[in-house]
């Protein structure tokens, strides 16, 4: 039997936009092996780009959320913690391919 698809409404939308966040909060988590530059070379953004939009959206909704909350949040600790522990230094690969993606 096929659910007849009605709208959302907003409550219910920003109920799963919600959880969406969190999953893929959970999933960077996850894979903390996934390094930013990858992450900016293949999709354009990484975790810092998701703390500024963070930021950003708080900012919008007069909510006041520092810099640094918003990096924890997005990092799940201290972004120098999370850095010290999961970020090694950039390849040579790594970085040919950065250099390429933001020559564009």
């Amino acid at each position: 039997m096929t659910k007849t698809k009605t709208p959302l409404t907003q409550s219910e939308q920003d109920a799963l936009d919600a959880a969406t966040f969190r999953r893929l909060l959970a999933h960077l988590d996850d894979n903390k092996d996934v390094q930013n530059i990858d992450l900016i070379i293949t999709g354009n953004f990484c975790r810092n780009c998701l703390s500024k939009w963070y930021k950003s959206s708080a900012d919008d909704a007069g909510i006041a959320v520092s810099d640094d909350a918003a990096r924890e949040r997005i990092y799940g600790m201290p972004y120098g913690e999370w850095k010290d522990n999961h970020q090694p230094p950039a390849t040579e690969a790594q970085l040919a391919a950065f250099k390429a993606r933001t020559a564009k």
